[in-house]
């Protein structure tokens, strides 16, 4: 049976009461010696039916339960939880979101940073593709960036950096890597530390190849988190946080890696295009679709060379879609 209006807020007051009492005791807690008692703020590392994997600030790995009235946790959550036993604690309080990832409606992982598209020369990038996921990262309000992967099998590299140059002149970050020949490896090392990072795009494009290259020892990682979880391999298919040696998070999953992108509305598509939408109200029609209309600002912005025609053309046939 739903909650009714009155329970949800019951149940938000008594989640913004317990936060509140347990910053309270944890304004000087880094100062004091360790006592396995007392509460402490962790990280979420995966979830595996009700139970959670915490990361405690010592490193330390903790099997976690969540109180009743807890809303789920998911990989990338801080959380108030308190150790009650050898490797074995209780969640008592979920700490505020920065943001969120949904895959078809349902949470996938918190507090992300960055997003970050993989695309490759083989299989070719497709813009429209790449466009769909753009809106779906605007709409969800969460900086995407790009990485054109597997550059070493271009012809014809300076034909590939004018195709994404429509990306960058709008304020995207486009990064040409290649781990064979390990370029600009470095470089992306830099922009993925001290973020917590989430890599999408299609089957193929080289995104296994990547994320082993940014963590050497990731099978030993997995099977650490397996032994903690009791889980076995099974962990390979949860949406895992993971440490870049290098700096920075990696918030990985089979799910978010072939992420299917939800169902968008029309206005949601337009309003992903970031280069559209302040040109939206400028139209002579309110309600103008910008196809047919005249005195259609965007329309005039492409035909002035502002808008890329391609991008209008993956406008186009998204909403048509």
């Amino acid at each position: 049976m739903p909650l009714t209006r009155r329970q949800k807020w019951q149940l938000e007051k008594i989640q913004v009461e317990r936060i509140a009492r347990v910053n309270k005791a944890l304004e000087n807690f880094e100062e004091l010696p360790f006592n396995s008692n007392k509460a402490q703020t962790g990280l979420v590392i995966t979830r595996y039916g009700q139970r959670l994997l915490v990361e405690a600030k010592s490193g330390e790995l903790y099997q976690c339960t969540a109180r009743r009235n807890i809303d789920l946790s998911v990989a990338g959550d801080q959380v108030i939880f308190q150790i009650t036993q050898s490797n074995q604690g209780i969640v008592t309080a979920l700490l505020e979101r920065h943001n969120q990832l949904h895959r078809a409606h349902k949470l996938i992982a918190a507090n992300i940073n960055q997003l970050w598209l993989v695309v490759a020369i083989e299989p070719h990038y497709q813009f429209e593709l790449i466009d769909r996921y753009l809106v779906v990262a605007e709409n969800a309000k969460l900086p995407i960036n790009i990485v054109v992967n597997k550059v070493e099998l271009a012809n014809d590299i300076q034909k590939i950096k004018f195709d994404f140059s429509m990306y960058e002149n709008i304020g995207y970050s486009v990064s040409y890597l290649s781990v064979k020949k390990q370029t600009n490896i470095n470089q992306l090392k830099t922009q993925l530390n001290n973020k917590a990072n989430i890599f999408l795009g299609q089957s193929g494009v080289g995104k296994s190849s990547l994320i082993n290259e940014l963590i050497p020892n990731l099978n030993l990682r997995v099977n650490e988190i397996s032994i903690k979880s009791k889980l076995g391999k099974h962990t390979t298919t949860n949406t895992t946080l993971y440490h870049i040696p290098s700096g920075g998070d990696l918030i990985d999953s089979p799910g978010i890696r072939e992420f299917q992108l939800d169902e968008l509305t029309n206005q949601e598509i337009l309003n992903g295009f970031k280069e559209f939408k302040p040109l939206i109200n400028a139209c002579k029609f309110r309600n103008c679709a910008h196809i047919f209309e005249p005195r259609c600002a965007i329309k005039s912005a492409i035909k002035s060379g502002k808008i890329h025609q391609k991008r209008y053309q993956s406008y186009l046939a998204l909403i048509s879609s």
